[in-house]
């Protein structure tokens, strides 16, 4: 199982997606607190949209910016900073590391660890959005295009929740892109770092639609950090009560 943390302790009741139908998934979905937190800020935003609206061109460039905006900083952020090797080796980010990916790759379908915290998220997305909004329509390019970094990051972590779904999509976009995301979960972590589209990773020599055409890797499941590498740097094993990547794996593996 996925270890516990202080964010998903927050929410008692643990879901792992694999045991749940696509109607259980929308009912923790919108229960979630992330999402009801997503979704208040997003009415804020559009009413402070609707008290100081900006232009149609204005707040038609803020909508493709806050799509483009989106998917190319998860992009780099999912691989240099997610899958990068120099958080777990300071102390002081350890747990950050831990929290927003070691813990989703140890066990990929357990719900609460797949949600985004909203400590890392809420930041990332105001920075994202905000002040490039304001300067296209002001007060009102601010406010919609923070509403719209919202909602995508909305979609995103339902479709990230749909990949790991004991579920098979009737849209062959959004199966070809779980069959992707699960190569990236389950055989080889450095590549298919999109969630929602593979444009960087198709621009950028990183996507891949079959086994085999990478190696199975050794790594899938803990993104390097062994216990070799454990016993230089050993603040998230740590943290993740003493437990090695090897047990973690069993015990994802055995569900005990």
């Amino acid at each position: 199982m996925a270890l516990q943390t202080a964010e998903t302790s927050i929410w008692k009741r643990s879901h792992y997606l694999d045991r749940m139908t696509l109607r259980d998934l929308v009912i923790a979905y919108f229960q979630h607190y992330t999402i009801i937190v997503y979704l208040a800020l997003t009415v804020a935003a559009l009413i402070v949209f609707a008290l100081h609206p900006a232009t149609l061109s204005q707040s038609i460039i803020c909508l493709v910016f806050a799509w483009a905006a989106w998917h190319t900083a998860w992009f780099f952020i999912h691989r240099d900073i997610m899958h990068g090797h120099w958080m777990f080796k300071i102390p002081a980010l350890a747990s950050t590391w831990k929290r927003i990916h070691y813990d989703h790759h140890v066990d990929p379908n357990h719900l609460e660890v797949l949600f985004g915290a909203l400590g890392h998220t809420l930041p990332t997305v105001a920075i994202a959005s905000i002040p490039t909004g304001y300067l296209i329509g002001g007060t009102g390019g601010a406010a919609l295009t923070f509403a719209a970094t919202l909602l995508i990051t909305c979609y995103n972590e339902f479709i990230h929740c749909i990949m790991h779904l004991s579920f098979k999509p009737k849209n062959k976009l959004i199966a070809r892109l779980k069959a992707r995301h699960l190569l990236h979960h389950f055989h080889h972590e450095s590549g298919n770092f999109g969630i929602a589209n593979n444009i960087w990773d198709a621009w950028l020599g990183y996507l891949y639609e079959k086994p085999g055409e990478r190696k199975k890797s050794p790594t899938v499941f803990n993104l390097g950090y062994t216990d070799e590498v454990a016993k230089i740097y050993p603040c998230v094993q740590e943290l993740s009560g003493g437990i090695t990547s090897v047990e973690a794996q069993r015990r994802r593996n055995t569900g005990k």
